[in-house]
């Protein structure tokens, strides 16, 4: 059975960092894109970043770029999202999801992903 399970999530000060993980089961990531996406309460689900696991081409929404970094772990079958420099409105809560097509350079949306984990909340306050 294929799942992603995301974990790392917790309340955070402005300023600070967290790192998130996302293990995937049931399938290797080698020929997978991830992405990450975020949702706040009263907004729509937003996408945050993607890299694609067969040449590690990568993107970032503008609100996140020079502070979020993403990466796998094809051994471990894991894909990290590094926050740093972490803002209240980076409060959501955070999903990994997984499709088996390539993404097109530039903007992640919703639609186009056919894995999801159940999310992980991530708090940034003082």
């Amino acid at each position: 059975q294929l799942q992603l399970v995301e974990s790392g999530g917790g309340l955070v000060q402005p300023g600070g960092s967290l790192r998130l993980s996302c293990a995937a089961s049931g399938f290797t990531l080698d020929y997978y894109a991830i992405a990450w996406f975020r949702q706040a309460p009263g907004k729509e689900r937003e996408g945050v970043s993607w890299i694609s696991s067969s040449d590690d081409t990568t993107y970032y929404a503008d609100s996140v770029k020079g502070r979020f970094t993403i990466s796998t772990d094809n051994a471990e079958n894991t894909v990290y999202l590094q926050m740093n420099s972490l803002k209240s409105e980076d409060t959501a809560v955070y999903y990994c999801a997984a499709t088996r097509f390539e993404l097109v350079p530039g903007p992640v949306y919703a639609y186009e992903m056919d894995y999801w984990g159940q999310g992980t909340q991530v708090t940034v306050s003082s």
